[in-house]
């Protein structure tokens, strides 16, 4: 259960209402929004961040949600790992997904892919292992800006997934996914959300 109360949408400003569009929302889709709507002008900050990504990306939408399962199995984050974003829909199976809860990258995976999984290991587990020569190999794959907008996909998954971690935001998830605090889960625990 959420370490912190939800905040019913009609307690939000309407600023904060427009922005995540919360009359049309799922209790799913609000995610961790309902806890963050405690300080809705500083939510704003981190919400405006994952839109304007969103928005702006330049990846294949493929390549960005496996990037963000795999980090999401590094945080434990639950409810990221119990979702399934509609816009990478048919990019790869569910067997695909769940292959990302092992220590060793997919072969399957095209070289960009593998570098960008392996990219957000490092983000996740030891950043400073980035270092120059694992920059030249990203050169290799992707433009500066891809590698830019690849690190602040990192940066947003890694920081917000350990939030929701943190607050252990389990509710209205599939059971395999609300597994006790502390205990280790798989992205194959449960069958997980599609959303938009």
């Amino acid at each position: 259960m959420s370490r912190l109360s939800f905040v019913p949408t009609d307690k939000w400003p309407q600023e904060l209402r427009d922005f995540v569009q919360a009359d049309r929302a799922s209790e799913i889709e609000l995610g961790i929004t309902r806890m963050l709507a405690h300080a809705p002008k500083a939510a704003l900050g981190p919400l405006q961040f994952g839109a304007a990504l969103g928005v702006n990306r330049t990846l294949p939408e493929r390549l960005i949600e496996l990037l963000r399962l795999r980090i999401a199995f590094h945080n434990q984050c639950r409810s990221c790992m119990a979702i399934r974003y509609s816009a990478a829909e048919g990019s790869f199976d569910e067997a695909t997904a769940c292959a990302l809860e092992q220590p060793e990258i997919p072969s399957t995976l095209s070289k960009p892919e593998r570098l960008a999984i392996e990219l957000g290991d490092r983000f996740a587990t030891q950043h400073l292992t980035i270092d120059g020569g694992f920059f030249e190999q990203l050169k290799a794959q992707f433009t500066e800006a891809e590698i830019i907008e690849l690190l602040m996909h990192c940066a947003l998954y890694v920081g917000m997934g350990r939030l929701a971690a943190v607050l252990d935001m389990t509710e209205n998830l599939p059971n395999g996914f609300s597994k006790p605090f502390g205990e280790s889960v798989k992205l194959s625990d449960d069958k997980p959300f599609t959303v938009s």
